[in-house]
């Protein structure tokens, strides 16, 4: 292990900054446009005068430009603008408007920057936290370790410009947009650099730069703690599990929060080992404990008046003469039994331990959030979140999450997934008897894990931490950072009460 962890790779974002006016030697300039009932109209952003902003209309509408969302149209060489290009972003009719639109439409508007330098954006007129947001996350580009450099024309934009005076939004969209960033460098690395010594390792480091406590218990102080879970799923690998703790502090008389994430660094499936198709896209399996991470510094270095204790359990799921097997019987941290139906349902066993452990801090809130089941695709889509748990808590965190741009949905524990999870031989087992109703059933199985007095919630975000299709908005390939903003909000929402 290096004495500084580091990641071998991490993406390519554009350098943000904030200027009152239209700074010199800017490339070019992002406005704007609405679709209107005869055409584009431009949104009164006060960066040109009448007479050129007429000119700029007239130029859209010879090019068949019409202000729809996510359109772009760039303009060379219109007389007063002060910069070689103007690049019209659009926004959809103005009655439809809102903060997704504009974020999805300014990070379509990044993407299309590419091989630009400076770039001034006046998109923030409408809301510069959501323009700053849209804009950073939908250029963001990962090249992992490619060894060419990536052409001149073909890099992203190296830096864009905000047209506004409100600096203290600026800083936090900032600080947000490097904790999505984060989240989403961390699910790209692969696994052969990031396994649980490293992963912990690397997250302490930070810890201590964002003024964060950090705690790290190997494989041996999880052995003489009687962490059941993480030994079983991670007895396979010789890459050992580990189990991080960090702790935000903001004041004693502040609301407690417990954030858990998966981080099942690859997934193999053990000894119900996976098909091979597309197994090389579960190294995305510890998205949870990214979200987790990112979200606890998120809070500090937003100053949030809330206390944060982050438990992320870590393991690599591996088939070997040590791995558990099904027909096994398990003793999870805090004495619940578990027996072992499936080996590929690894992370709600590793994630039992850690809401135990987290639960003995007595918080008033629990979020956990984990990549657990295919059934979330099946039933909600690869974008959409399931939220399981307390039910009034659930449904704030599942509005919560649609307000900021993450798609959630609460979801219900029915009756007879109780019966699916009962075991003749132990406390529960790992899966239900039939396959129907899988997402639930792993909710289910994990809130049996749950102190009674805890407010709580579960995450599953199978779908929506990993984009392993084509671009959409702010959403990059690969890791996305679902659902980190999510979670900040809540944080946030939590310590304005």
């Amino acid at each position: 292990m290096p004495k500084t962890p580091s990641l071998p790779a991490v993406g390519i974002v554009p350098k943000l900054s904030i200027s009152a006016k239209l700074p010199k030697k800017a490339e070019a300039v992002l406005i704007p446009v609405f679709k209107g009932d005869n055409g584009p109209e431009i949104a009164g952003t006060g960066i040109f005068s009448d007479k050129t902003q007429v000119a700029v209309l007239e130029a859209l509408s010879a090019v068949g430009a019409t202000g729809a969302a996510q359109e772009v149209t760039k303009l060379a060489g219109i007389p007063g603008t002060d910069v070689p290009v103007v690049v019209a972003v659009g926004l959809g009719s103005s009655d439809d408007f809102d903060a997704e639109t504009l974020r999805r439409s300014a990070g379509v508007a990044s993407r299309a920057l590419k091989g630009f330098g400076k770039v001034a954006s006046t998109l923030g007129t409408f809301g510069l936290s959501d323009a700053v947001l849209g804009s950073a996350l939908g250029a963001y580009t990962f090249r992992g370790q490619k060894t060419a450099e990536l052409e001149a024309a073909q890099a992203p934009v190296d830096e864009i410009v905000f047209i506004s005076d409100k600096k203290k939004d600026f800083s936090a969209a900032t600080i947000l947009v490097d904790s999505v960033v984060l989240a989403r460098n961390l699910v790209n690395t692969a696994s052969s650099h990031l396994y649980p010594e490293s992963y912990a390792a690397y997250a302490a480091a930070l810890a201590e730069d964002y003024g964060v406590t950090a705690e790290i218990l190997d494989d041996k102080d999880l052995a003489k703690g009687k962490f059941g879970g993480l030994m079983a799923v991670g007895g396979g690998s010789a890459r050992k599990p580990r189990l991080l703790r960090l702790t935000y502090t903001a004041k004693k008389s502040a609301p407690s929060v417990a954030l858990v994430g998966k981080g099942i660094t690859f997934d193999t499936g053990g000894i119900s080992i996976k098909p091979s198709a597309n197994m090389d896209d579960m190294i995305s399996d510890m998205g949870g404990s990214a979200a987790t991470i990112a979200s606890v510094f998120a809070a500090a270095r937003l100053g949030l008046k809330v206390n944060v204790t982050a438990t992320v359990p870590m393991a690599e799921n591996m088939p070997d003469g040590e791995s558990y097997r099904p027909g096994d019987v398990i003793t999870h941290y805090g004495g619940k039994t578990s027996e072992i139906i499936n080996t590929d349902a690894e992370g709600r066993l590793v994630l039992a331990d850690a809401i135990v452990r987290a639960c003995e801090d007595k918080p008033d809130y629990l979020i956990e959030m984990a990549t657990l089941t295919g059934a979330q695709l099946v039933a909600l889509g690869g974008r959409t979140t399931g939220v399981m748990g307390s039910d009034e808590f659930r449904d704030r965190v599942a509005e919560i999450g649609r307000s900021v741009g993450e798609p959630a949905w609460a979801m219900p524990f029915p009756e007879e997934v109780s019966d699916e999870m009962k075991s003749d031989v132990a406390d529960l087992r790992n899966t239900g008897k039939s396959r129907f109703g899988g997402m639930m059933q792993a909710g289910y199985y994990l809130s049996q894990f749950v102190a009674e007095d805890v407010q709580w919630v579960h995450m599953d975000i199978a779908g929506p931490a990993y984009n392993s299709g084509s671009p959409y908005g702010y959403i990059t390939k690969r890791g996305t950072g679902a659902p980190v903003r999510t979670v900040v909000a809540v944080l946030e929402d939590i310590a304005a009460k």
